[in-house]
């Protein structure tokens, strides 16, 4: 049984009123923003010395963030400009402010010692420290090593530092697709990745609650240390894996209602949904100087959450399809569907991931075939199909801001197209078939293209590959298929 609600780290209101604030911010971006700006600020350097590693490879003239007049450096030196233009006592804010940004890393520590269990926000965190009067020894830091440590793990016998861990992602995608194949609720292996779930769902507050005070915890984060930073896809997917217990588990009821509050909770005024936080979603902070602002900076609603949410609510929540919920969250994906049918994936490669999230997400909230929206990403999916018989597409897709093709299908995107005709096709098509076919013959292939990254952090810069996805989608779709035509 989950632990009682408690309020350690609830988010007091601070002065959110400027046109322009912190919290303005998304919380993947300010969590790294926080460090970076005291680096800036300090002009933060460690001396060379002959164990100093050589990374100058890493350095790319377009995307270098400290020039003089552009990236971060431009930007502290726009707010330096601004704040000593107050009246008042600029000296003094600036120091104010510096220790509230060492305050927001300190507050937002995990147990293991890591910033929201963040690689990167962790990193950078050890030097702003450092930069503010720090020792090595520390316990904030040396702890913070140890978490970044924890972070290892071994590929193909080669060590790799993962960004972060997905022990929630993997074992609620894991145990849902299991119980869509055939699995029993009751099944210990299910009922072990239930109770590990519900030992992680969140009961403190976090940076979300700034903008949706009266809204109570009760959402899962991403990985097995995030205890205060829950994410919308998350939640869904955890309260997909415990859906079938409800009934014979009892205890699980109020780890549900909670759950789905909190995701209800989220929906965004436009109507659809955020990954981190409501509100977030101030275009005009991607015209700041800063690689990838659009993907860093703001949290905005996506079609990958969106439909994946309404997914959630008309299959499991069974939500009233009339409900102002599903009705808001069916109208933006209507408006914001691209002209050729598709939909853009925020989370996933790419176009094929939030073509999949919309039509399964419109599906399971009503949404009939012969809605022209419906029918144009049906026929997208179809014309984009490979002479395989599979999908494939290019992490390329996000930085050019239409569909690029891999050279060959992947079992992954070809799972989520398949599911995704599947929702809508009454019966077996020569699409569905030929899709089925590629996944029966090449779901254990050993080819680059299972290494191929399957989500993305931040477009150009941050990619994804899930171990996991190779066996999940192919199980969820042949599930439905199963379901559906045998």
């Amino acid at each position: 049984m989950a632990e009682a609600i408690s309020y350690p780290r609830r988010v007091h209101i601070i002065t959110t009123k400027f046109p322009v604030n912190f919290y303005d911010f998304s919380v993947f971006g300010r969590s790294n923003i926080a460090p970076i700006l005291l680096l800036a600020d300090s002009k933060f350097q460690i001396p060379k010395t002959t164990e100093t590693p050589d990374i100058s490879h890493l350095y790319v003239r377009e995307l270098y963030w400290w020039s003089e007049d552009r990236g971060w450096n431009g930007f502290t030196k726009a707010i330096n400009k601004g704040v000593n233009n107050l009246i008042g006592l600029p000296n003094e804010l600036h120091t104010l402010g510096r220790k509230q940004a060492e305050n927001y890393m300190l507050d937002r520590l995990e147990d293991d010692g890591t910033l929201l269990s963040y690689y990167s926000s962790t990193f950078f965190m050890i030097y702003a420290l450092l930069s503010v009067g720090y020792t090595k020894d520390h316990k904030v830091i040396k702890k913070a090593a140890r978490g970044l440590l924890s972070m290892n793990t071994t590929v193909k016998d080669t060590i790799h530092i993962q960004y972060t861990t997905a022990h929630i992602w993997n074992t609620s995608l894991i145990s849902h697709a299991l119980q869509t194949a055939g699995a029993s609720p009751d099944d210990t292996m299910v009922m072990r990745a239930n109770h590990y779930l519900l030992q992680r769902q969140h009961t403190k507050f976090g940076d979300w609650a700034i903008y949706q005070p009266n809204l109570g915890p009760g959402g899962w984060g991403f990985s097995h240390s995030n205890t205060f930073n829950p994410d919308v896809d998350d939640t869904t997917a955890s309260l997909r894996s415990i859906q079938n217990s409800l009934h014979s588990h009892p205890n699980y009821q109020s780890s549900w209602y909670r759950g789905l509050s909190f995701t209800l909770g989220m929906q965004n005024q436009d109507g659809g949904f955020p990954a981190f936080e409501k509100g977030v979603d101030k275009t005009f902070l991607h015209l700041l100087p800063v690689q990838g602002a659009e993907f860093l900076l703001t949290d905005p609603s996506t079609p990958d959450l969106t439909g994946r949410t309404l997914e959630f609510l008309g299959e499991s929540a069974h939500l009233y399809k009339d409900s102002g919920a599903i009705k808001r969250g069916v109208n933006w994906l209507i408006e914001n569907q691209r002209r050729d049918g598709s939909w853009y994936g925020r989370w996933g490669i790419c176009y094929i991931y939030g073509t999949w999230a919309a039509l399964t997400g419109l599906q399971a909230v009503g949404v009939s075939k012969e809605h022209p929206s419906v029918q144009e990403g049906i026929d997208w999916l179809k014309s984009i199909q490979q002479d395989d018989g599979g999908w494939g597409e290019s992490c390329e897709s996000d930085s050019q801001k239409t569909y690029i093709p891999l050279s060959k299908s992947t079992v992954t995107q070809t799972a989520w197209a398949v599911d995704a005709l599947i929702a809508y096709e009454k019966e077996e098509t020569v699409e569905i078939k030929k899709g089925m076919e590629y996944l029966l013959e090449n779901w254990n292939h050993e080819d680059w293209t299972m290494d191929y990254p399957m989500g993305q952090g931040m477009a150009k810069a941050f990619y994804i590959h899930y171990h996991s996805y190779r066996y999940v989608f192919p199980l969820l779709t042949m599930g439905h298929y199963m379901r559906k035509f045998m």
